[in-house]
C-alpha cells in the first residue's frame, strides 16, 4: 500500500524550513533538483517531469511543467523536438560545443526556438515558473536552468463587454488573461510611449498586476504614488481587482468610489490618453483607472462616438436622474408630511384621497417599498439568467399592485419609487449607483424628521464630504471644486471634438495639448470654385 509522504508539522519551525528550502540554489545533480521541486510542491500529480537525453545522448536533462497550464503542442515542437531530435551536434554540419562553450548557453543560442527564455539559479524561481505556466529545463551537471514561457491553458475568448453595453463603438471587452488585455490596449495605442510595469502581489496566489501609462502624458507624481501603494500591499491572495481597489483607495469610510473600473479597452485607452493610470490584474476582466473623478461616473463610452449635441442632451438627462434617484422619495415624504401648502389644491386632495386608509406614515410607506425594490433587484442579479429577469418583472408588478389593493401603500408612492428605481439605471457606472441607493435612505430619514430643512442640511453635508475626498491626491470634485474653466468642455455637456484640444490639467503631466487649437471657429467646407 502506497503511503503519502509526511508533511512538515505546522508551526514556525516547519514554515522556516520550507522557506529555507525554497530559497536554496539549484544543484549540479539533476535528480536532486527534481526531488527538491517535487517535494516543495507536495508530489502533486499535475506536476509533470519528463526526462530526456540530449547532446548525442551524453547529457541527461529534464523538463518540468504543470499539466493543463502549458501548450503541449508548442512544448513538443519548440522544446522536446529541438533537444532530442534536432540537436546541432547530431549533424556534421554543426560542430559540438567546445569545453569552453557552456552547454546551456549553446542550447539558448542555437537550439531552442522560443521567444521568451529566462535563466534560473535557485529553487524559488523554478517553483514560480512551474506554477505560472512556464516550462523549466534542467540539465545534469549544471546548477542553472531555463524557464520558457509556454502558457496555454483554456480561457474565455474576447467577447462583448457585459456591464458596459453601447449602441455604437467597439464591442470587444477585456478577458481574464492579463496578457490578452495588454494586447488589446496595444492595439488601441500603437505608441512607444505606452509603458507597463508588473508587480507580483499575494504571498500565496502570486497574482500578476500590471500598471500601464503613457510616458510624457502621465503625471509622474501620481505614478510614483501608485507604485508606492501597490508595493506596500502585503496580503496572502488577490482574487479580483476589487482587492487592489480597496487596498489602494484614498478614503475607506465613504460611499463614493474613488477608483473607477471598466472592462472596455476603448475606455481604458481613452483614460490613458488623458494621463490616467491603468491597473490590470490577472484573472479578472475589470481594469482599474486612477485618479477617478466624480464626473467620470456620468460619462459613458459612447458619449464620444455620437455627435456632441446628442451626447450633451443625454448627459444632462443623467445628471437630472441622479437627483431624482437621490432625492425623489425624500421630497415626496417632506412635502406630504410637512409642506402640504406647496402643492396645488386639486393635487393635494387627490393625494389625501389615495392615502385614506393607509395605516403607515409616508416614511414607513416609502421605506417598505424601497426595501422591496432592493430585494427584487438583488434577486434579479443572483437568480439564473433564464428566470431572473422574469421574476424581477413579475415580482414588481404583483407586489406593487397587491400592495395598493391591500391598502398598505398609496398609488402615488408606487409611482415615486418606480420612477426612482428606473432613474437609477441611467447612471453608467454601477459603483455610483450603489452609493446613491445607500444615501437615499439617509435623506428619507432626514425628510421624515425635519422636512425640506433636513434635506437641505443633508445636501450641504454631502457636498462638503465630496469636496473633501481625494483620488491619489486629485480633488474628487474636479473640475467643479476647484473650478477649472478649461475643463468644462466635457463636464455637464460635451463640446465638439475640434474644441477639446487640451487634456485634464490635474491628471496629465507636462504634455497637456491633445491637438492643436483650431484656426477657424468651426470646420467649414472649401469655397466653391
Amino acid at each position: 500500500m502506497l503511503k503519502r509522504k509526511q508533511k512538515p508539522s505546522s508551526g514556525s519551525s516547519g514554515s522556516m524550513q520550507n522557506t529555507s528550502v525554497q530559497n536554496a540554489p539549484l544543484q549540479a545533480d539533476l535528480q536532486e533538483n527534481i526531488n527538491q521541486i517535487q517535494e516543495a510542491l507536495g508530489y502533486c500529480p499535475d506536476i509533470m517531469v519528463r526526462k530526456i537525453l540530449i547532446n548525442k545522448r551524453q547529457t541527461r536533462a529534464a523538463i518540468v511543467f504543470t499539466d493543463g497550464l502549458i501548450d503541449a503542442t508548442a512544448v513538443e515542437n519548440s522544446i522536446l523536438k529541438p533537444l532530442m531530435l534536432d540537436f546541432p551536434d547530431n549533424s556534421s554540419e554543426e560542430p559540438p560545443p567546445s569545453a569552453a562553450q557552456d552547454l546551456l548557453e549553446f542550447i539558448r543560442e542555437s537550439v531552442l526556438t522560443v521567444g521568451e527564455l529566462q535563466e534560473l539559479t535557485d529553487l524559488k524561481g523554478a517553483l514560480d515558473a512551474v506554477l505560472s505556466g512556464n516550462v523549466v529545463i534542467l540539465a545534469d551537471g549544471y546548477a542553472q536552468g531555463f524557464s520558457v514561457d509556454m502558457a496555454g491553458w483554456e480561457q474565455r475568448g474576447v467577447d462583448e463587454a457585459t456591464t458596459e453595453t453601447a449602441i455604437r463603438g467597439p464591442k470587444e471587452g477585456f478577458v481574464e488573461d492579463i496578457r490578452i488585455n495588454t494586447v488589446l490596449l496595444r492595439r488601441k495605442i500603437k505608441s512607444p510611449a505606452l509603458r507597463w510595469e508588473t508587480r507580483i502581489i499575494g504571498r500565496v496566489t502570486k497574482t500578476n498586476v500590471a500598471v500601464m501609462y503613457i510616458k510624457g502624458i502621465v503625471n509622474e507624481k501620481i505614478l510614483e504614488e501608485v507604485f508606492l501603494r501597490l508595493d506596500s500591499i502585503d496580503i496572502d491572495g488577490i482574487m479580483d481587482s476589487g482587492y487592489i481597489e480597496e487596498l489602494i483607495q484614498d478614503e475607506t469610510f465613504t460611499p463614493f468610489p474613488t477608483v473607477i473600473n471598466s472592462e472596455r479597452p476603448d475606455v481604458v485607452a481613452a483614460a490613458l490618453l488623458e494621463g490616467r493610470i491603468a491597473i490590470l490584474v490577472d484573472g479578472t476582466p475589470f481594469v482599474l483607472m486612477v485618479p477617478a473623478l466624480f464626473i467620470q461616473f456620468f460619462q459613458a463610452a459612447e458619449d464620444y462616438y455620437h455627435r456632441s449635441d446628442v451626447t450633451s442632451l443625454i448627459r444632462l438627462v443623467r445628471y437630472l436622474t441622479f437627483f431624482i434617484t437621490l432625492l425623489g422619495p425624500s421630497f415626496y415624504i417632506a412635502i406630504t408630511t410637512f409642506h402640504q401648502e406647496m402643492l396645488p389644491t386639486p393635487l393635494l386632495i387627490s393625494l389625501a384621497a389615495q392615502r385614506e386608509g393607509v395605516p403607515f406614515p409616508a416614511f414607513v410607506e416609502a421605506f417598505i417599498m424601497e426595501v422591496a425594490f432592493e430585494i427584487l433587484f438583488e434577486a434579479g442579479i443572483r437568480l439564473p439568467r433564464a428566470v431572473g429577469q422574469a421574476v424581477s418583472i413579475v415580482g414588481t408588478l404583483v407586489l406593487g399592485t397587491a400592495a395598493v389593493d391591500a391598502g398598505l401603500v398609496s398609488a402615488a408612492m408606487v409611482i415615486v419609487v418606480s420612477l426612482t428605481a428606473i432613474s437609477s439605471f441611467l447612471v453608467p457606472h454601477f459603483e455610483l449607483n450603489i452609493a446613491i441607493r445607500m444615501i437615499r435612505f439617509v435623506y428619507m430619514a432626514l425628510a421624515a424628521t425635519f422636512g425640506l430643512f433636513g434635506i437641505i442640511v443633508g445636501l450641504l453635508a454631502l457636498v462638503l464630504h465630496m469636496c473633501s475626498l481625494r483620488s491619489f491626491g486629485v480633488p474628487y470634485m474636479t473640475p467643479l471644486a476647484p473650478f477649472v474653466p478649461s475643463a468644462q468642455k466635457d463636464t455637464f455637456i460635451r463640446v465638439p471634438r475640434w474644441r477639446m484640444y487640451t487634456r485634464p490639467i490635474l491628471q496629465a503631466g507636462q504634455n497637456k495639448v491633445r491637438q492643436q487649437p483650431p484656426q477657424k471657429a468651426k470646420p467649414k467646407p472649401p469655397d466653391k470654385q
